[in-house]
């Protein structure tokens, strides 16, 4: 059976946790402060495609600790451009044909968090 169309089979991992220094104020970058990312991935082969091999996976443990450490050593001031950085390093690192990234700050006491959210896909 040959099947077309877009790949929609999807990895989605839910709010990794990321201890950040991140901020406008020199202050606030000062400590590393809690934001969580949730990323959803679509790889570029389809699950039916993958015959239960490891190896021709996403290896979402690998993307986690990548993401977590890339986020370690940057000290942006906006949440959008460390976001945007996670979504290029990770199309360029791994076979993933799009990222969707959602990054959640708690800064604000009076609201739950502040997200970004963006999709890229290789050109």
């Amino acid at each position: 059976m040959q099947i077309s169309g877009e790949n929609s089979d999807a990895i989605h991992i839910q709010e990794l946790e990321l201890s950040v220094r991140l901020g406008v104020p020199d202050e606030e970058r000062a400590q590393p402060q809690r934001l969580t990312v949730s990323i959803t991935l679509w790889p570029e082969a389809r699950f039916d495609e993958l015959h239960d091999q490891l190896a021709k996976t996403v290896n979402y443990a690998a993307i986690c600790r990548d993401v977590d450490n890339l986020a370690t050593h940057r000290t942006d001031k906006l949440i959008e451009t460390l976001a945007a950085a996670i979504a290029l390093h990770l199309l360029a690192a791994y076979p993933i044909e799009r990222v969707r990234i959602e990054l959640r700050k708690f800064i604000l006491p009076e609201v739950k968090y502040v997200a970004v959210i963006l999709t890229r896909s290789r050109t």
